[in-house]
């Protein structure tokens, strides 16, 4: 019986991720990408920094109202950008 070691790419390519510690890096720029998508332009100009710690997405933004205004919509937003991802990334979100 012939043996195969087959995986797809997928596989392969989050094999190479985990062995260079690259699998954080990689979803920063993914959620970073998101956050753009869902929260629309306005949104993401405002954004100064955005960084996935543990499960808990840190926006910092350069406006009080905005952070304030956003505040209120935190689990409809968590629940769009891991949609959008299609995994379960985040499950707190602060704004600063």
């Amino acid at each position: 019986m012939k043996r195969t070691n087959e995986q797809s790419l997928g596989d392969v390519i989050k094999d190479v991720l985990r062995t260079y510690g690259l699998e954080k890096k990689v979803t920063q720029v993914r959620i970073a990408s998101v956050w753009g998508k869902v929260m629309g332009e306005f949104v993401a100009g405002k954004t100064v920094n955005i960084k996935l710690q543990n499960d808990t997405l840190i926006v910092k933004l350069n406006s009080p109202a905005l952070c304030n205004e956003l505040s209120y919509a935190k689990e409809k937003i968590i629940e769009k950008i891991n949609k959008e991802c299609g995994e379960n990334l985040i499950k707190k979100i602060v704004f600063m």
